[in-house]
């Protein structure tokens, strides 16, 4: 079960990684025109949800991998779950029914990890 929630971590740290990061290497007007979402939000929000998302990813794996301060981990899972709910409402506020999909999925892997790293499984 360790070795299945190390590779949920992986996945899941590389899919925030590559959300997170994507809208914060880009300007907001480029976001906004490739995520319809973001023009509901002000750039500055855009900006906090990306740097929540890439600090949830380098929180999935570094506190685990070094052993300095391991409960960071499951909290980082709770994390990426909060910013995945907001997700679900956001996306289902606009019909975006795929991206629902995909953050339900999302949410799931990180409700296992927090249960598995927190619960019987924790370090």
């Amino acid at each position: 079960m360790n070795v299945f929630l190390w590779i949920l971590q992986a996945l899941l740290a590389a899919a925030m990684l590559a959300a997170g990061g994507g809208k914060l290497a880009q300007p907001y007007e480029k976001t906004a025109e490739s995520m319809a979402w973001a023009r509901s939000y002000t750039a500055g929000q855009v900006k906090t949800i990306a740097a929540l998302e890439v600090l949830a990813a380098f929180g999935l794996i570094l506190p685990a991998a070094t052993g300095i301060a391991t409960v960071l981990t499951p909290l980082a899972a709770v994390g990426v779950a909060l910013i995945m709910i907001g997700a679900v409402v956001t996306h289902a506020r606009r019909s975006e029914w795929p991206n629902v999909g995909v953050n339900i999925v999302l949410l799931a892997v990180a409700i296992v990890i927090a249960w598995g790293r927190f619960g019987p499984y924790a370090w």
